[in-house]
């Protein structure tokens, strides 16, 4: 009966795979990747937070393709989450966890990954339905909405499980791999193939949807009427779905095929060299989407500039008036009236972000 080690540090673990945790990330090393950990997760959780809150508040995005692209926008917020866990639970760190900390660890990265992966299968389902009816948005009702990003969710908590609730190496201690010490080979092996399969079928989905458009479009626009923009509005939605999913691919698919690569026991691989430059690769994807939704989106990029001028805007006023004796306030009424107007009207400038 193979004995089990639930009760054992990582160092145990690290130690069996020659991983040499506290020799590469200790230093100038060390803290060279803490600073640039920290800008990006400070720059995904804002950019992020931006996005989510653009699309509640402008109500030209509420509709089901938005509402998946702020569930997104949610999931690389949880990304920078799970990056901040890791940067506190790395480097000379990992040999003093604890196998169920580990295990949160990794689970966190597994879900956001997981999250990111069945929202864009979502949205492929979302925008074939919108194409097959030639319409802008599909007629996808809230409540569906809702199920599907409960759905997404539940999935990707249940696979960042996976390894905890038992398919891990704690009890046959020969098939552990050398990327995840205490993950199982098979489940390694599992795990990126599904997700390098997903990736494939996403790929051909969106790019035969993406033609479909695009031949429809040419098509009908000499035979239909109203404006331009609104018929070249379904062309930029598959074009902004089209670089968030390259992106994805291109930032998750060469640590896919290091952790495939240990999966199958590759001993001439090398994969300890590369694995924390495919780390931060995997961490751009939660920096660039942001980016591709304003670059992409002119209605994004431009709720999310008024939302921040007016934030800032208020910010002023605020510090404008809190400089004004009260003195003054009480013996200048023409002045303090001719003020709350442009504030009223500067109100009102701010407010058409939620038109």
């Amino acid at each position: 009966m193979n004995e089990c080690h639930y009760d054992k540090r990582m160092d145990f673990f690290y130690n069996r795979s020659k991983t040499h945790t506290a020799d590469e990330w200790s230093g100038t090393t060390l803290v060279i990747v803490l600073c640039f950990g920290t800008f990006f997760c400070l720059f995904i959780f804002i950019s992020n937070s931006l996005v989510i809150a653009a699309v509640v508040k402008n109500k030209k995005f509420h509709f089901p393709f938005y509402y998946l692209l702020a569930n997104l926008a949610a999931a690389d917020f949880f990304a920078g989450i799970a990056y901040v866990f890791l940067m506190f639970n790395t480097g000379p760190v990992s040999k003093t966890l604890t196998v169920n900390r580990w295990f949160l660890r990794q689970g966190l990265l597994d879900t956001s990954l997981t999250a990111s992966l069945a929202n864009l299968l979502v949205i492929a389902v979302e925008r074939h339905m919108s194409v097959v009816r030639m319409s802008v948005h599909s007629n996808l009702t809230k409540k569906r909405v809702t199920f599907f990003i409960l759905l997404i969710w539940a999935v990707a908590i249940f696979m960042g499980a996976v390894p905890t609730l038992g398919w891990n190496c704690l009890c046959d201690i020969q098939t552990c791999s050398s990327l995840a010490p205490i993950y199982s080979r098979s489940y390694l092996i599992f795990w990126t193939v599904s997700n390098l399969g997903v990736f494939f079928i996403m790929v051909v989905v969106y790019i035969r949807i993406y033609m479909y458009v695009q031949r429809k479009t040419n098509v009908l626009s000499p035979h239909t009427s109203g404006s331009m923009s609104r018929r070249r509005t379904p062309m930029k939605l598959m074009k902004t779905v089209m670089a968030v999913l390259g992106a994805f691919v291109v930032c998750w698919t060469p640590g896919l095929i290091v952790l495939l690569l240990d999966g199958l026991n590759c001993a001439q691989c090398e994969v300890q060299n590369v694995k924390r430059w495919f780390l931060l690769l995997a961490l751009l994807n939660s920096v660039m989407n942001p980016i591709i939704y304003s670059y992409k989106d002119e209605e994004m990029s431009s709720t999310m500039r008024r939302m921040i001028c007016c934030s800032a805007e208020e910010k002023n006023q605020e510090r404008r008036s809190s400089r004004i004796p009260s003195t003054v306030l009480s013996r200048s009424i023409d002045s303090s009236s001719q003020y709350l107007e442009n504030g009223i009207s500067q109100g009102t400038i701010c407010g058409k972000a939620s038109t």
